[in-house]
């Protein structure tokens, strides 16, 4: 006789959550997920095909990658031993939930933010306190100290810029994070080079506050969504810790030499941060022309509220898609109804965007930028 087939169960703190998505629609024109307008130059993959050419593919990598951490040390004047590597800075992120929070502990997050934090807590069996950011998409000192005093958190989550606000978090505010925090503050850079300051300022050889994480990725200003690295600049003693958590091996050989070349070309990089960045200006300033609300942002996304023209985000969203070009609709999330983000492309998917959403709000008010703005020449971003 065949024994009765069970279905397993999923652990009962996981049946209520859903996994990240990010729609994948067949369009001309992708601006939904924040990545950059074009990859790394050609003279890139080149470099990384002829250091692959020498790796021992039967051996394991190194398991420390210490070589790679040692070049993000150099273009952050830190010591090697503080930094961290892994597969995206959703792996640090998750990393830092299994060593330092895990069950019976509590992280603190400031609503809307990057929806992963809370995400990977939870799967990590973290409780989630949720704060309040302002209506302009910052955390005010009041809503800091309320939240770190009522739930006493081992870790404080601040997102600077925010994703998906583009709001960067003020000096004071995180300077008062870390006199108050009872462990961890860790402030997520994924956007880190589009804005005018960073953490990474209050690193130094000599240390830094005892307490600060700062996460980056090569996702979006070194062009590198593909390859899925990311890191940490971290206090002394930590990558210890995190070895107890981590799994062995658990970045590959093909990353490690593609981090490690991509440092090679900085200064394409910045070039291309800076073409962003103009693109934005012009982003912003058309769709505040068009009568929309916008968030002024210091990532590579512009965040906007389409209600002020008489229809819903849904609606827009919808006409977009049908235009063949595809944005982020935030309209189903908490604090965001109506909200579309639409990611900074090159000028040509820039232009389709813009033109489509004049198809689609065709009431709007007339798209009016300062000639200072229309007649700039546009930065090439390559």
């Amino acid at each position: 006789m065949k024994p009765k087939a069970t279905k397993p169960a999923v652990r009962d703190d996981l049946r209520a959550l859903e996994g990240y998505h990010s729609p994948q629609l067949d369009v001309e024109v992708r601006l939904n997920t924040n990545e950059a307008p074009v990859g790394p130059p050609p003279e890139f993959a080149e470099a990384v095909a002829a250091e692959l050419a020498g790796v021992a593919w039967h051996r394991y990598p190194d398991r420390s990658a210490h070589a790679l951490r040692q070049d993000i040390a150099a273009l952050h004047g830190t010591a090697p031993e503080r930094i961290f590597v892994a597969n995206g800075s959703n792996e640090v992120l998750q990393t830092l939930c299994l060593a330092y929070a895990g069950a019976g502990r509590v992280v603190a997050t400031f609503e809307p933010t990057y929806a992963m934090y809370g995400q990977i807590a939870r799967s990590t069996q973290c409780a989630v306190a949720e704060g309040e950011r302002s209506a302009d998409g910052s955390v005010s000192l009041g809503e800091l100290e309320r939240v770190v005093e009522r739930y006493r958190p081992s870790i404080v989550f601040l997102c600077s810029p925010n994703n998906p606000t583009g709001t960067p978090e003020r000096a004071e505010v995180l300077e008062r994070a870390l006199e108050i925090a009872p462990s961890l503050v860790v402030v997520d850079e994924a956007y880190g080079q589009f804005a005018d300051w960073s953490a990474i300022d209050m690193c130094d050889d000599a240390g830094g506050p005892a307490n600060l994480v700062i996460t980056r990725t090569f996702s979006k200003t070194w062009a590198m969504a593909g390859a899925r690295l990311g890191y940490a600049v971290v206090p002394a003693g930590m990558v210890a810790e995190f070895d107890k958590v981590v799994l062995p091996y658990h970045l590959d050989a093909v990353k490690q030499v593609a981090g490690r070349v991509a440092l090679r070309f900085a200064a394409q990089m910045e070039q291309r941060v800076a073409a962003i960045v103009s693109e934005r200006l012009r982003i912003e300033q058309s769709l505040s022309g068009r009568g929309l609300d916008v968030w002024p942002s210091q990532a590579n996304f512009v965040l906007f509220r389409t209600t002020p023209c008489g229809r819903t985000g849904d609606e827009v969203w919808q006409a977009l898609v049908e235009r063949s070009v595809l944005v982020r609709n935030c309209s189903s999330w908490p604090r965001l109804a109506d909200c579309l983000r639409v990611t900074i492309g090159t000028p040509q998917d820039n232009d389709r965007f813009l033109d489509a959403l004049s198809d689609a709000l065709p009431d709007a008010l007339p798209d009016a930028l300062p000639d200072s703005v229309m007649d700039a020449p546009s930065a090439s971003i390559s």
